[in-house]
């Protein structure tokens, strides 16, 4: 393991998923956004599920499989025309089969620096407000995800606050590495929150207070802010404005409020802490935060040997 922050790297290849839904077209202003300002490739997929009758007791109508995939290949043209008149380089990817398998092979096959999605599609189903689609492919994805949330649109200008979480995991420099490398070639004018929040677990605090507590949380907070010291140090640039924060609370609830009361435009962090504890596959302070963000979070999940 490494204290040492990877350098940032900007996207050469963008792959964004689409079902049409609202929370689809709003990733997709974000992916356009983001490809165009950077030069990256935007590949749009579009995975259609084909099952058999409407019905169990209707047969199919003649040729019902090939107008369905001809209408979906159609819309898919539309978006990839409304992206390409944004200025980005984009391109359909069409495929058969279900869509976060399929979009984990695209990203797979075109080598994807980040994939972008919805946090909701069409069925209208929600996990905890989270896409089935959305949570599946930050699960396994092996590149950055950016999950946007309907109504989310990208801001005028270019990304000018980023608010970055960190437990000074290796999936969070990682994160503060993917993050840095969305900021367009050029942009000097930029802001970052650095993040860390601890807090005493409920089996240390049920049973009333402990003499000992307010000494550990003071050396906690203490360390924690030497470590961001360090690490903006590291980060530090011209035209970048660097600050700080340690605040003991439980870390989904703090990323949010903090998110809120500075009304940043993205937050980015690891899907997995130094614990080593898993729910579901994805980190719970992950989970959580892109399940409630206010802004769009881009999650990066190191790879497990």
């Amino acid at each position: 393991m490494t204290d040492q922050t990877p350098a940032p790297a900007t996207p050469r290849v963008i792959v964004a998923g689409t079902d049409f839904s609202p929370a689809a077209v709003t990733a997709q202003l974000w992916a356009e956004r983001l490809a165009a300002a950077r030069g990256s490739a935007l590949h749009l997929v579009h995975a259609l599920r084909v099952y058999g009758p409407p019905t169990d007791f209707l047969v199919s109508p003649p040729d019902y499989t090939e107008e369905l995939q001809a209408r979906a290949l159609a819309r898919l043209d539309e978006a990839v025309q409304r992206a390409s008149d944004a200025g980005a380089d984009a391109r359909p990817a069409f495929r058969l089969g279900d869509p976060h398998r399929e979009l984990l092979a695209a990203a797979a096959e075109l080598a994807a620096d980040l994939i972008v999605v919805g946090t909701r599609g069409t069925t209208g189903l929600e996990h905890f407000l989270l896409g089935s689609t959305a949570e599946r492919v930050i699960e396994r994805a092996t590149c950055p995800v950016l999950t946007v949330h309907p109504g989310q649109e990208p801001p005028a200008c270019p990304l000018r606050h980023l608010l970055l979480p960190t437990d000074f995991s290796d999936d969070a420099r990682m994160a503060i590495a993917a993050a840095l490398g969305l900021v367009a070639p050029g942009e000097q004018e930029l802001r970052i929150t650095l993040l860390h929040a601890y807090y005493l677990p409920i089996e240390y605090t049920a049973y009333g207070t402990i003499p000992t507590s307010p000494r550990y949380l003071e050396d906690v907070a203490g360390a924690a802010e030497s470590r961001l010291q360090e690490l903006a140090t590291q980060l530090a640039r011209p035209g970048l404005t660097i600050e700080t924060r340690i605040t003991e609370g439980y870390p989904p609830e703090v990323v949010l409020a903090v998110a809120r009361e500075l009304g940043v435009d993205l937050i980015a962090m690891g899907t997995r802490g130094r614990t080593g504890l898993e729910h579901l596959l994805l980190g719970s302070t992950a989970e959580r935060v892109v399940q409630r963000a206010p802004c769009p979070v881009l999650t990066v999940r190191r790879p497990r040997g």
